[in-house]
């Protein structure tokens, strides 16, 4: 069997092998490169910031693979990565947990660089409901999601920006380690245009179609173009508030020019754009054809498997599902749940690591783990969750062995394919400490010189008179005491002894 139509013959893991080396894919040229990093503030690093910053630039720039940024609680972490990136040059992904915590760090760096490429790549479902089978009632959960389109949109501008820039930071939560579409293919299917090109309109218009746009003269939104006479209008995928206009006359192409969709006032007149596809999994018609052929072998080969087990239903509820969903494939090129068959899409082969934002990624870039006792124990736990729930569908005729491969770097991997890095906490972890042989860069004294106030812990038995005799104490100096109680009993009893005011919480 030719290596393009290598299956699956089982659902269990696959361990990579030791020698395991990330794909470093050969991306286009830059065509907004050479734009400097220009931090904007209005103050100047102080207290422990001065020094933190020299030291992670220096080791940066001498090679070291992993450093570790100590910084207690409103040191100005953020402030100091940002400079850090001001002054190596090199584009960077910082890394958070969740959501809440990748938006704050966008819009602090956003409002640092503010003309640089600063980018929001998190989950752009705003509801996702994984697909699953509980085995012991027999019950099918099928996927229902909702996505946003305004994180999509961000996620196309970040990966554009990635391939057509080198000022570019990526706030990204740890979904990025979840598959999307090879780098390969994305940098490969645009249509680059310049002002006296040669250019059929239709054909322009078969390629837009080809990159997933969808053509709407009466609802021009954003992935959508229309067609007016010899004018052709397109709302980019990575576009909010802009959109362009081609004019031909004939098959000349006699100007681009950029405008507001909503009151057509236009903004700019451009020589050249390059298209994106409006889509991150965007394939080619023979890659799609080749991806069918394989699916249909791995199918043959685990309908064989499943008729010799004995497992019947499993065959026939296996096979009704794979055939509809090439049919679909073959007649719109996609399908619900398509994500489940990427590894065809993208010629991997079983076990091999999907493409993710990792593969995006310039080598000599900057990765920046915000809060890494927490995110680096969640990228740990991600890839096993993940696969045993892919493994129960595959076992029960719901999905293809292939659908395991759909899944989120596993921590090995992610360890091979993460360029240098600093790790950035207030409490770092054994395994952040143990890459940096626990020395660390401290941050402890803040740009205000404020330090932490001094806490006194009390024996729990004497606690409450313990409080109350130091709140006599400062009465008596004419101070004034706020107490903070966990417990009702406990601020009624003091209240009642001081015959102070006693504030309720609801909840």
């Amino acid at each position: 069997m030719s290596q393009d139509l290598v299956i699956r013959t089982r659902i269990d893991d696959i361990v990579a092998p030791s020698t395991f080396v990330p794909r470093r894919p050969t991306r286009p040229a830059k065509s907004e490169g050479g734009i400097a990093f220009k931090m904007v503030a209005d103050y100047q690093p102080a207290g422990d910031q001065p020094a933190a910053i020299a030291d992670l630039v220096t080791r940066a720039q001498g090679g070291v693979k992993d450093q570790v940024l100590l910084g207690v609680t409103g040191s100005g972490k953020t402030f100091t990565m940002a400079k850090v990136i001001e002054q190596t040059q090199r584009p960077a992904l910082v890394l958070a947990h969740n959501k809440v915590l990748a938006a704050q760090l966008y819009g602090e760096m956003k409002n640092f660089f503010p003309d640089n490429a600063v980018e929001y790549f998190v989950s752009y479902y705003d509801y996702y409901q994984p697909e699953a089978y509980v085995p012991r009632t027999d019950t099918y959960i099928e996927k229902e999601s909702a996505i946003n389109e305004q994180i999509d949109r961000m996620r196309h501008s970040a990966t554009r920006a990635l391939l057509e820039r080198d000022d570019v930071v990526i706030v990204a939560s740890v979904s990025c380690l979840y598959g999307i579409g090879s780098v390969e293919t994305y940098a490969a299917m645009t249509q680059t245009l310049a002002q006296g090109d040669t250019l059929d309109p239709r054909q322009l218009v078969r390629k837009l179609v080809a990159l997933q746009y969808r053509r709407n003269d009466a609802n021009f939104g954003r992935g959508a173009f229309r067609v007016r006479g010899d004018v052709v209008e397109l709302f980019p995928s990575h576009y909010e508030d802009r959109a362009w206009r081609f004019d031909f006359f004939g098959d000349e192409l006699e100007s681009i020019t950029e405008f507001d969709p909503l009151t057509g006032e236009v903004s700019a007149n451009l020589d050249f754009v390059r298209i994106y596809a409006n889509s991150h999994y965007v394939t080619p018609g023979p890659t799609m054809d080749q991806a069918m052929k394989a699916i249909r072998a791995e199918l043959e080969a685990r309908l064989a498997d499943f008729s010799a087990r004995g497992k019947l239903l499993e065959a026939q509820r296996l096979e009704q599902r794979t055939n509809f969903d090439l049919e679909m494939i073959a007649a719109t090129g996609s399908c619900p749940g398509i994500e489940n068959y990427s590894r065809f899409l993208t010629g991997r082969l079983p076990g091999e690591p999907p493409p993710t934002l990792f593969e995006y990624l310039p080598e000599n870039a900057l990765l920046f783990v915000d809060e890494s006792h927490m995110t680096v124990p969640q990228i740990g736990g991600m890839a096993r969750g993940d696969m045993q729930r892919k493994m129960t569908l595959a076992e029960f005729g719901f999905r293809l062995p292939s659908c395991v491969d759909n899944r989120p770097l596993k921590f090995e991997e992610w360890e091979a394919m993460r360029p240098q890095t600093v790790f950035v906490s207030a409490t770092p972890g054994p395994w952040e400490l143990a890459r940096v042989d626990n020395i660390v860069t401290e941050q402890v004294i803040r740009p205000t010189g404020l330090v932490d106030p001094e806490t006194v812990v009390r024996p729990v038995d004497t606690q409450v008179d313990d409080l109350i005799e130091e709140c006599r104490a400062e009465a008596a100096k004419g101070a004034d005491t706020t107490h903070f109680s966990i417990i009702d009993r406990e601020g009624n009893r003091v209240a009642a002894t001081l015959s102070i005011n006693y504030l309720f919480g609801s909840g």
